[in-house]
């Protein structure tokens, strides 16, 4: 079973890479259909750190011996770490309503509270599943109870479904973030 998937994943990522140029693949953010309350009217996303696999323009998936398969001419539609920062502002502020901004922060005002991620892995696995860890730490600007927590989240995809499944996986990941975020973090 795993060399199947192994084999699809393979036959995806050559079928994309016989036209020559590059193909871009964007993440479509899911539709948010939920709120959640937070503890600040405003909240700066800084800059997200990614792996360095997961920073490249490349979309990588994981094979079954735990090799990183990437290809050139298989790539994101947008730098990582400046889409998966967006992502997040964007999920954040859909879910809390809040004035949420990614850095720099565009207000005169400076916001309630700062939200920084650093991500362990980010990652599209031959088993379906897109990974997600890592840690996040929320500090206040006003002296208030400063945060950290700990995050591990899956979203499945079809590894037949090639760079677009694991894109759509991405979206869904950084959306399950968000909301993790937002109950366990900035309340």
């Amino acid at each position: 079973m795993n060399i199947f998937k192994l084999l699809s994943c393979g036959a995806v990522l050559s079928l994309t890479a016989c036209g020559g140029t590059p193909v871009l693949y964007p993440v479509t953010p899911p539709a948010i259909e939920q709120t959640q309350r937070i503890a600040f009217r405003s909240v700066e996303v800084r800059d997200v750190s990614l792996p360095t696999y997961a920073g490249a323009n490349e979309i990588a998936i994981e094979d079954a011996d735990g090799k990183l398969i990437t290809d050139t001419s298989v790539l994101w539609a947008d730098s990582p770490e400046r889409a998966v920062a967006l992502e997040l502002t964007r999920n954040l502020a859909s879910l809390s309503g809040a004035r949420i901004a990614s850095e720099p922060w565009p207000f005169e005002s400076f916001p309630d509270a700062r939200l920084d991620v650093r991500f362990e892995s980010l990652l599209a696995g031959a088993d379906g599943q897109f990974r997600a860890s890592g840690q996040y730490f929320v500090s206040v600007a006003s002296g208030g109870r400063e945060r950290s927590g700990l995050f591990e989240l899956v979203a499945p995809f079809d590894p037949a479904g090639g760079p677009q499944a694991i894109a759509a996986a991405r979206g869904q990941v950084i959306l399950d973030l968000a909301v993790y975020i937002a109950k366990n973090g900035l309340r």
